[in-house]
Parts: C-alpha cells; sequence; structure tokens
C-alpha cells in the first residue's frame, strides 16, 4: 500500500471559491519517482478556468492548480537514474501519459491516445487512481520520465513559466520553422506572447507583434519584436497583407480569422495556441486562394520541453514575471483577468 505525506497548498475548494491554504497528500516516493521541493510555481489562464469550474472540473475540488514547477530534487526512488538529489528541474502540464501509444512512442505525450490520456499536472486520475494535484504546493511527487533539467544560466524563478507559457510558443515556432529569412507574428503580448517574441527573436525570425493596441510597443521591441502594429487598427491589415510566413494566434478573444489569414504569404500558417470559449467562423476562400493552413498546437512532449528548456539557457531566456506571495493568490488572478500583468506572475512557495 502507498503511504503518503501531507504538505501545505493553496487550493480552490470549489469552483469560484477563492484559494485557501490546505493540506494534500503526496505519495511517497516509488522506485522511479523523484520528490521535488518547489521552489516556484507559474500562475497559467488555465489554472483560473480550472480552479473556477470552467473548463468541466467539477468533481475534482478541492483543486491545486499550477503546470509552471521549477524546483530542487529532495529525493529520488531507488531505480531513477535521470535525476540526482540537488538537481534542479521543472515539472510541465502533464506528469505521465499511457507510454505506449504511437504519439508517446514518438515522444509527443501531449497528444497521447491511450485509455490513460496525457495525465494533467492537477485534476486527472493518474494510474493509481487518484486526481492530481498541482504546484502551487511546496512538494511534488513526479515519475522521472516526467521530470524537465532546468540549465544552470536560467533563474529558478524565470525558469518556471517556461514549463507551460514557453513550450506553447517554442513548439509551434519549432515545428513550422521560424527562423533566418522567415517572418513570424505574435497575435497578442500576454504571458504567452511575450515568450514567443523571445523565441522567435532568438531562431533568428524577424518578428512582427500583433496587439490590439500599441500601450505595450516599447515592451515588444525590447523583447526582441522588429516591428509592432495595434490590430484596432484597419489599415494595419491593409499595410500588412500577404506578409508573414508564419503567425501564431496566443490570444482567446473572438478574432476575425479571415482578416488574419490575409496576412498570410502563399503557403503561409496561422496556428491557434489560445483557445475561445466560442467556435470562430472561416472562410474556405481565406485557405484556398493561397494554398493557406490553419493549424492548432498543444504544448509539447518531454523530449521538446527539455529541447526548449536546453535552447532557453544557452539563449539566456527566462520569463518576465512578477514575484507573488502565496497570499497574494487570489488578487492575482482578478490582474490576470484585467490584463494587468507584465507577463506572468510567479509564486514563491517559500511563504505556502
Amino acid at each position: 500500500m502507498t503511504t503518503h505525506t501531507s504538505v501545505p497548498a493553496y487550493a480552490a475548494p470549489s469552483a469560484k471559491a477563492p484559494l485557501e491554504r490546505i493540506t494534500v497528500q503526496r505519495r511517497e516516493p516509488g522506485e522511479h519517482d523523484v520528490l521535488i521541493e518547489i521552489k516556484y510555481s507559474g500562475i497559467c489562464h488555465s489554472d483560473i478556468h480550472t480552479a473556477r469550474g470552467e473548463w468541466g472540473e467539477g468533481g475534482h475540488f478541492p483543486i491545486v492548480p499550477g503546470h509552471e514547477i521549477a524546483g530542487v530534487v529532495a529525493a529520488v526512488g531507488a531505480g531513477v537514474t535521470r535525476h540526482r538529489v540537488g538537481d534542479r528541474v521543472g515539472v510541465g502540464c502533464f506528469v505521465d501519459s499511457c507510454r505506449e501509444c504511437d504519439s508517446c512512442k514518438a515522444g509527443l505525450q501531449q497528444y497521447c491516445t491511450g485509455k490513460l490520456g496525457m495525465v494533467g499536472t492537477y485534476g486527472r486520475a493518474g494510474r493509481d487512481g487518484e486526481v492530481t494535484q498541482g504546484g502551487y504546493s511546496t512538494h511534488i511527487v513526479v515519475d522521472e520520465n516526467y521530470v524537465l533539467r532546468i540549465p544552470d544560466s536560467v533563474p529558478l524563478d524565470a525558469a518556471a513559466p517556461l514549463l507551460c507559457a514557453g513550450i506553447t510558443l517554442y513548439s509551434p515556432l519549432a515545428h513550422w520553422q521560424a527562423g533566418p529569412g522567415k517572418k513570424v507574428a505574435i497575435v497578442g503580448l500576454g504571458g504567452l506572447g511575450h515568450m514567443g517574441v523571445k523565441i522567435a527573436h532568438a531562431m533568428g525570425a524577424e518578428v512582427t507583434v500583433l496587439s490590439q493596441s500599441l500601450r505595450k510597443q516599447e515592451d515588444g521591441l525590447r523583447l526582441g519584436a522588429d516591428h509592432y502594429y495595434a490590430t484596432s487598427d484597419p489599415a494595419t491589415f491593409e499595410t500588412l497583407a500577404d506578409s508573414f510566413d508564419l503567425i501564431v494566434n496566443t490570444v482567446s478573444a473572438d478574432l476575425d480569422l479571415d482578416a488574419y489569414l490575409g496576412l498570410l504569404r502563399t503557403d503561409g500558417t496561422l496556428v491557434q495556441v489560445g483557445a475561445p470559449e466560442r467556435p470562430l467562423p472561416v472562410s474556405p476562400f481565406a485557405l484556398i486562394t493561397r494554398r493557406k493552413s490553419l493549424a492548432g498546437s498543444m504544448i509539447g512532449g518531454i523530449p521538446e520541453t527539455q529541447e526548449m528548456l536546453d535552447f532557453c539557457g544557452a539563449h539566456g531566456i527566462g520569463a518576465e514575471f512578477e514575484l507573488i506571495r502565496a497570499d497574494q493568490i487570489n488578487e492575482a488572478y482578478e490582474r490576470v483577468l484585467a490584463s494587468d500583468v507584465r507577463y506572468r506572475f510567479v509564486i514563491d512557495a517559500a511563504t505556502i
């Protein structure tokens, strides 16, 4: 029988209720498990959706959100070979998968098609039947195969948001080969978008930010954008028609996709990573007239996430963040919803 240890955490006791301090049970490390002392945990908009029951997770309260986790290995199981005590490590959006389907074998665990599926870091039943609890906590136990190495050159607090925001942008930029000679547009300069600008710039692409206003223009250029345009200005869509090889849309708003598809060159691709609540209509003619593609992308698998972390380490890339105490989480949620953050909140786990 598995034994457990109680650790402090911040959880939503029910949908829409403010988060509060509780204790959660962490299993004792098994043969292939890693016990991580969490140092920092980023706040993702997905955490807010889940904590407020907006994505149908109604049966899993109380729930501890958090899937942007950075910390240090505190203990390892007898069979662990990938990590050692004292290593700087991270955990992203999932902590297990079936390991047997074609996606898992290809290192695309985020698209697991097996019966177990991708086991999210919080709010999902794992192979032991227990519902996972996330990173707003002091410790977490994760199978070694789902734990990432954080390069020494990236501070742990700046590294935490890379585990979701970073990989969410790195994956489409790498897959659609952003690089020298490519013109890339990032729609939205928020928690996701600011990482897209940094990463696309480091890949060598010519980077344009498409934001509703010019309010963050100075930031965008500082982070690596070559150009910055306001989408609230109709002239933007005339000026930039037929301009881009790749557009990555990070926002979850109801955008006119046809207008954005009009900004693509022949054979260009618009990749959706934001998740609006309602379907977005698309005219077939916006696609077929120039062999354009509309695609989607979701985080990345374990190998690609490690590749992203190593890339960020080599290029000195971390998130822009505001460090908060655990007792500021509820305030931070409201500020995220008001777009009052530049560009990620990170919880200091020492304050939990």
